[in-house]
């Protein structure tokens, strides 16, 4: 029989919580909701008023993952959808807008992913993002050396970045910047993905091209185009381990010498929360946020 449970008022049938989604540690589907709805004060601010799609992995990451962006069959009608303009035409998405949709959302057993704007001003970036992926054998530790390039050059345009982990191998950069087209934002990064690829040719590379990428870190400014979407903060990830996309902070990144370092799973954002809180609370605010040169 599946429990019932009530969150904000709301009741929901929370299925399964014994089955193992994550073998390599016994992580059970039970841990996973209890994971997202401790750390929903500060993962919900940063689904807010943002279209979610979500990567699905009901069996766990071994088994069928499928990546949804329309609102799902069987979605409450208590859960706040909006309609998102497409290229291909509109279509209905869902916003987890509080702590009863995330628990919703949770149970579906999803990755959270998020487009750089809001729903209120579609294909309008509010945020700039660089996804750094290693190419085999680089790893994390040559994305921090490329993480710190990139944040000096954002500094000398007056653009403040704060780092997380992606929740798999490598770092993403976020920025706060004033509303500028989705075009813009990707221009802008292309052009910074460029120059760190000038400066560092053994390290960086711009193009997505597979040959290319061996031993080097990609600099992936495509997630600023208004159809692309990342991997949100604090998301768990469809990894062997329940791997987290945490924040870090610079001193993290500027000492990283072993992957492991920057390896984060669900038991140990607690105390990271405690002792840090949210280091990417800045994106939040306005009063923080720069405009494009």
């Amino acid at each position: 029989m599946t429990p019932i449970t009530e969150v904000e008022g709301r009741r929901l049938a929370l299925s399964n919580l014994e089955k193992v989604l994550y073998p390599a540690t016994g992580f059970t589907k039970g841990e996973v909701l209890h994971y997202y709805a401790t750390t929903a004060p500060v993962l919900l601010p940063h689904l807010r008023d943002r279209p979610v799609s979500f990567l699905r992995y009901p069996d766990g990451p071994d088994g069928q993952q499928f990546f949804a962006k329309n609102v799902p069959p069987g979605t409450p009608d208590w859960v706040t959808t909006a309609e998102v303009p497409r290229m291909e035409g509109p279509a209905r998405m869902v916003l987890v807008q509080d702590l009863a949709s995330l628990m919703w959302a949770a149970n579906l057993v999803t990755e959270f992913h998020t487009p750089q704007w809001v729903i209120t001003a579609p294909g309008e970036a509010d945020r700039l993002v660089f996804d750094l992926d290693p190419g085999s054998p680089a790893s994390v530790v040559e994305c921090c050396e490329v993480a710190l390039w990139l944040r000096e050059r954002l500094a000398a345009d007056g653009i403040e970045a704060y780092a997380k982990t992606s929740g798999s191998k490598g770092l993403h950069l976020a920025a706060a910047v004033r509303q500028v087209s989705s075009e813009r934002a990707t221009e802008y990064a292309k052009e910074l993905a460029v120059e760190a690829e000038r400066a560092m040719p053994r390290l960086v590379v711009h193009r997505m091209t597979k040959s290319l990428r061996p031993g080097k870190v990609f600099v992936d400014w495509s997630q600023n185009a208004a159809r692309k979407t990342t991997a949100a903060p604090y998301t768990l990830r469809a990894r062997a381990e329940p791997l987290v996309s945490a924040p870090v902070t610079w001193e993290e990144v500027a000492e990283c010498r072993d992957p492991g370092s920057l390896t984060f799973r669900a038991p140990d954002l607690a105390p990271r929360l405690q002792d840090f809180g949210d280091l990417l609370a800045p994106l939040l605010d306005p009063r923080t946020a720069t405009a494009l040169p």
